[in-house]
């Protein structure tokens, strides 16, 4: 095996688990809030602010902080703020507060804010951009496989010691991960290593060329075409996802009747679903949709959209028609969601000849994430004043939206690169 190829394994390896554990920190939330409801005393309201003190800063921070990757490197943001993320949850069993939890949460979203873009930059620049879309598709398997596992292992946690254990072994496996992603995740310029098949690094180029912009303001990453489109798409596909996340397992006990543990259990399909859709979703787009991404991938969210009005409609079918509707809902919300905040806004700024691949991915990501941290309060409240039945109609309006949006976004593109062709032609 040559130099590269165990440079590549190590990069995708390495990443994938180390990424997919983030979400042992994350899942243990939506699995203890019938808990919290019922010994701590905690309203439907209070439960959607620790979602929002865990997704506030996630998706703030990333925006704020987007330069740390390109300033101090992918390999040692990524590894020291998974670390911060474990130790700031290691201790959440030991209190009996909500300001305290709220704080602990606030501290954790806040270190997991980098940990995406960095992942991503550490990666892409081991692959050549003929496998980008089939790559990260595969890659992007887990963020959903660590929420299934971070589910189960929250699930086991909870019945085998009670909700105040779901976060002190999660945490000492991220802080593991983390040091190894500090020792062992680098990238091919800390080893001198050309990758084969990439197209020339922005960052190096910019050093010898005036016109590229070294470091772009927010704003001006913001007014470039398709950037707006595409992180109003994410904001929403991440809304309805981060809501099955947090408020599936208790819309399944409460509203439909589960059982506890299997209320827990089965809300892992929508992310099942998650896992088949971004391995899948990444190799149709490459054979099926060269050149039109964004295209391929309004087609997958309007699925999506449909999905979820059709689990709406038959929730009370039992279990086999639930599980069908909300993998199908998940495949494509997932997949997309992946591509929008990964490859998709990356290529968008390198055609753009700006330094700023990881800022972009921040930006982009960032923003829709700003809709998981306002999906607590808003489902709190619906539910509050409207019951489950307030949930779903908000879903689904939302992945419409996020289609639309995408949609859009295609048609900008085709009218950008119909331009340049004519420029050139003309040339």
């Amino acid at each position: 095996m040559d130099a590269l190829r165990f440079r590549q394994i190590i990069a995708f390896g390495l990443g994938w688990l180390a990424y997919a554990s983030t979400y042992f920190l994350r899942k243990p939330l939506g699995v203890i809030k019938a808990d919290l409801h019922t010994f701590m005393n905690l309203s439907h309201t209070q439960l959607g602010w620790l979602d929002t003190a865990l997704l506030f800063p996630y998706a703030f921070m990333q925006i704020l902080l987007g330069p740390l990757g390109d300033r101090f490197g992918a390999r040692k943001t990524f590894g020291v703020c998974m670390m911060l993320s474990a130790l700031s949850m290691i201790s959440f069993g030991y209190f009996s507060s909500f300001a305290v939890w709220f704080l602990l949460l606030f501290l954790n979203g806040t270190a997991q804010s980098q940990c995406w873009p960095n992942c991503t930059k550490g990666l892409l620049c081991w692959f050549s951009d003929s496998v980008r879309n089939s790559m990260f598709g595969m890659f992007g398997t887990c963020a959903f496989a660590g929420g299934i596992i971070g589910t189960m292992i929250s699930v086991y946690l909870q019945s085998a010691y009670g909700w105040r254990s779901v976060y002190f072994f999660p945490s000492i496996i991220v802080f593991v991960l983390g040091f190894l992603v500090l020792i062992l995740f680098t990238q091919p310029d800390e080893l001198n290593m050309e990758v084969p098949g990439r197209s020339v690094d922005k960052a190096k180029e910019g050093e010898k060329n005036p016109n590229v912009t070294e470091k772009p303001r927010m704003i001006d990453l913001w007014r470039m075409p398709m950037i707006a489109e595409v992180s109003i798409a994410v904001f929403c596909l991440k809304v309805v996802r981060y809501c099955m996340y947090m408020w599936l397992p208790m819309y399944l006990l409460q509203a439909l009747n589960y059982p506890k543990s299997m209320a827990g259990i089965f809300s892992t399909v929508f992310e099942i679903g998650g896992v088949t859709g971004s391995a899948l979703i990444g190799f149709a787009l490459d054979r099926y949709y060269k050149g039109q991404t964004l295209r391929g991938i309004a087609l997958f969210v309007l699925i999506s959209t449909v999905a979820l009005i059709l689990f709406l409609i038959t929730s009370t079918w039992g279990v086999f028609i639930n599980s069908l509707f909300m993998f199908i809902a998940g495949a494509f919300n997932a997949g997309p969601d992946i591509l929008l905040c990964g490859t998709v806004p990356a290529d968008l700024v390198e055609k753009q000849n700006k330094n700023a691949a990881t800022a972009t991915i921040g930006l982009v990501n960032g923003f829709g994430s700003i809709g998981t941290c306002i999906e607590g309060p808003i489902i709190g409240l619906l539910t509050a004043y409207f019951g489950w039945p307030g949930m779903f109609p908000l879903m689904i309006g939302l992945s419409a939206l996020g289609a639309v949006a995408t949609y859009r976004a295609a048609s900008i593109h085709a009218r950008v690169n119909m331009a340049t062709t004519d420029f050139i032609e003309g040339v």
